[in-house]
């Protein structure tokens, strides 16, 4: 049985890493968060030390690790805002433990260099969350795409609307500064299941970008991509606003639909299983996102329309 410390546990993704712990056999003895609405614990280690000053989570954690070996940390989940995630990483390895972190594993490129300097110097790792590509669909796609003409370009709609209140805008995910913009804060996963998929990026151009909504095209070794995100339920497709769904996924592949709006419930427990297992993503799977979405948020807006997607002309 692995020991677990969970920073952020009060975050929105963090009850899915209590229960990839639980369902891989291990345990959360420490938490932290700032904010004390942490009842969902209870749920799966209600025997966890829990702590809302930062300083207090430090010193039990050192002082667990000297004392007492059979409660020292073996990994730290890290699901904070994504502003701090290096930090945390960094404080896991200089821990004594492999760090698990959310995406994004960084805001900007030369924050990876930093962190992979800090494994070398502690024989730890920094393990991340990519768990679209173990999605089936996903993993069927690169397949295809691999088994398909040397050279060849798919055409390639990404569209993902994921409606969110008042209170989005009220959060750190609105700060740029914070979360790296819409883009990065709910986009960076699907331009990594992209690069995962179609090769390596060749062009990046913005169309659209605002704190609701962002929009651009990108072209890979195998495909070219238009794409748009939204977490403005007007943007909702008809059919979807009739059913009151408030979340569209969509990518669609020379016309066809690839259906993958299913298989989502386990993905979280799936990476837990491969990072336990030695089979984890590490920081330079991580780099082609990273980067991706760092130009994304610098870039000058194009002006041309031959590449839009059809929702970013609205």
């Amino acid at each position: 049985m692995k020991n677990f410390a969970l920073i952020g546990a009060a975050g929105y993704i963090a009850p899915r890493h209590m229960k990839a712990v639980r369902e891989t056999g291990n345990r959360v003895t420490v938490a932290y968060d700032v904010n004390d609405s942490v009842g969902i614990i209870d749920s799966f280690f209600p025997d966890a030390e829990f702590f809302t000053e930062f300083e207090r989570f430090d010193r039990h954690v050192y002082n667990v690790a000297r004392h007492d070996p059979a409660r020292s940390l073996d990994y730290v989940a890290v699901c904070s805002p994504n502003y701090l995630h290096d930090a945390h990483c960094r404080f896991a390895m200089r821990s004594g433990a492999d760090a698990i972190c959310e995406k994004p594993i960084v805001l900007n490129p030369r924050n990876l260099d930093g962190l992979l300097e800090m494994e070398q110097a502690t024989g730890r790792r920094v393990h991340t969350i990519l768990q679209l590509r173990l999605h089936p669909e996903i993993i069927a796609l690169r397949e295809a795409v691999r088994a398909g003409a040397a050279g060849a370009k798919h055409e390639v709609e990404l569209t993902y609307i994921t409606s969110r209140g008042k209170w989005y805008m009220q959060s750190w995910k609105a700060d740029t500064a914070k979360s790296g913009g819409i883009a990065t804060n709910i986009g960076v996963h699907f331009f990594d299941m992209l690069h995962y998929i179609f090769g390596a990026l060749q062009e990046n151009r913005v169309h659209l970008h605002a704190p609701e909504r962002a929009a651009g095209y990108l072209e890979f070794e195998h495909a070219r991509v238009r794409w748009f995100l939204s977490i403005d339920s007007g943007d909702l497709p008809a059919e979807a606003a009739a059913r009151a769904q408030r979340t569209w996924r969509s990518i669609t592949v020379d016309g066809k639909e690839i259906e993958f709006s299913g298989g989502f419930e386990n993905l979280h427990t799936r990476s837990y299983e491969e990072i336990l297992a030695g089979r984890g993503f590490g920081l330079d799977e991580n780099r082609t996102a990273i980067e991706a979405v760092s130009q994304i948020r610098e870039a000058a807006i194009s002006s041309d329309a031959s590449l839009r997607h059809p929702l970013a002309a609205r």
